[in-house]
């Protein structure tokens, strides 16, 4: 089937539901990833414990394994006494019979060394004196069960769940796998992500402009911002106004990747073929050609079989928040993390520092930039360059969403600002660089 008109522009929920009605939104199959790669990755399954952790008794410090009973009532005035046959338990060194301790006994032992059988307390080296010709230790503090000890399974115990699916692996989870001594896990599988821009004006990054040309932002933009939200973007380079060399790259790359991203040619100009293509590459085809958003307008979602394919507007401040709003979240739900909002999960509160108006029946995206004032608040100011600016969107912090119904936003209004990657507020105002601080607006 051939779409070539839009389709009715519909309502921003409208044309998430439609075009999610057609997803598979679980995540892809576990693959087993070596554990020196499992930084970053989402486990598929709940890791349980192979073993106890640690697996042994070990001593927390250096000094003698003894048993506490045999250290009872004694001080520095009156040191116990022990029976020391100059045996020791380095660390990583296996305990034979002649560490045995028995009543009346005590085997030196250091900092993660075993605790031997028939000691159940270790004294620290400072509370002993040592007389190996005498073969004997005076220990000038009593000891109770269990000190200075961690017993086998203390940490972990075999059996025990430690990680679930779901999470996603920071250093502190790759640390306990390897205190497990798992040498691989299972993880979702990265969703895989063709990205290609379409038109006879753009040329590549580092090479010469022609008249009339542009470099090709929106490869790099989309392909990073993949990254961010747990994908392997595939870049596939720019295809030009040509709808019989557009089928045939779709064609591929639909079989051979688990989303397709495309920007640009989703208007009705003449050389805009990208959602005219897709419908007759398979069912469903494109379900929404037209989203009441500004900038976005022109947002075409749709799929081929379980491959989700979804055209951005070819500017690229456009291109980014839809791709932020409705791709960003099918993407992180496919590799298995949580679904995030438009600009992921950090949100701040914020005041518009000046009136804005609603884009009269259209979810407006309002780039902008924050300001801490003398209070510590944040004051957001507009960032407008338009759609097709770059370098605005990289100034701004983050953006507000405007809803449908709000035709105004006044001064002093609260908003909430969706940060944008690289944006970091966490430390209050202060966090801010001061040579961003220097917000220009109004007339030229």
């Amino acid at each position: 089937m051939e779409q070539d008109q839009f389709l009715e522009v519909v309502a921003p929920q409208e044309a998430a539901r439609r075009w999610r009605a057609v997803l598979r939104l679980g995540p892809l199959a576990a693959e087993e990833v070596p554990l020196a790669q499992a930084h970053g990755r989402v486990l598929a399954a709940d890791v349980g414990a192979p073993g106890d952790v640690p697996g042994f008794h070990r001593s927390d410090v250096d000094g003698f394994a003894v048993r506490a009973g045999d250290l009872a009532g004694a001080s520095e005035d009156r040191p116990a006494t022990l029976r020391w046959s100059g045996a020791r338990l380095g660390a990583g060194a296996r305990p034979g019979p002649e560490h045995a301790v028995g009543a009346g006994e005590a085997v030196a032992v250091e900092t993660g060394g075993v605790v031997p059988r028939g000691a159940d307390a270790v004294v620290m080296v400072e509370y002993t004196e040592a007389d190996a010709a005498a073969g004997a230790v005076r220990v000038a503090r009593p000891a109770v069960p269990g000190q200075n000890v961690t017993f086998a399974g203390a940490d972990v115990t075999r059996g025990e769940t430690v990680l679930w699916a779901g999470e996603r692996l920071s250093a502190r989870e790759t640390g306990v796998l390897a205190a497990l001594g798992l040498a691989a896990v299972a993880c979702v599988r990265r969703p895989r992500v063709a990205v290609l821009s379409t038109g006879n004006e753009l040329v590549a990054p580092g090479a010469p402009l022609g008249e009339g040309q542009i470099h090709d932002t929106n490869a790099r933009l989309v392909a990073d911002a993949v990254r961010e939200h747990g994908g392997v973007p595939v870049e596939l380079g720019i295809c030009p106004d040509d709808e019989a060399e557009l089928e045939r790259r779709l064609r591929a790359a639909v079989s051979a990747h688990d989303m397709v991203v495309l920007s640009g040619g989703t208007s009705k100009g003449r050389g805009d073929h990208s959602h005219q293509v897709i419908g007759r590459l398979g069912a469903p085809g494109v379900v929404v050609h037209g989203v009441a958003l500004k900038p976005g307008k022109p947002l075409c979602l749709g799929a081929v079989g379980d491959v989700p394919v979804v055209v951005l507007p070819g500017f690229p401040v456009s291109a980014i928040v839809t791709f932020l709003d409705f791709v960003a979240p099918v993407l992180r739900l496919l590799g298995g993390l949580p679904e995030a909002s438009a600009a992921g999960t950090q949100v701040v509160a914020a005041r518009a520092a000046t009136r804005w108006h609603g884009a009269k029946g259209r979810r407006e995206y309002r780039l902008v930039h924050l300001v801490p004032g003398r209070d510590g608040a944040l004051s957001a100011y507009g960032v407008g360059k338009g759609s097709g600016s770059i370098t605005g969107f990289a100034r701004a912090d983050g953006f507000v969403v405007i809803d449908t119904l709000v035709e105004q936003v006044f001064e002093g209004d609260p908003v909430e600002v969706h940060l944008l990657a690289g944006a970091d507020t966490a430390g209050g105002a202060a966090a801010l660089d001061p040579a961003r601080t220097l917000t220009a607006i109004g007339s030229h």
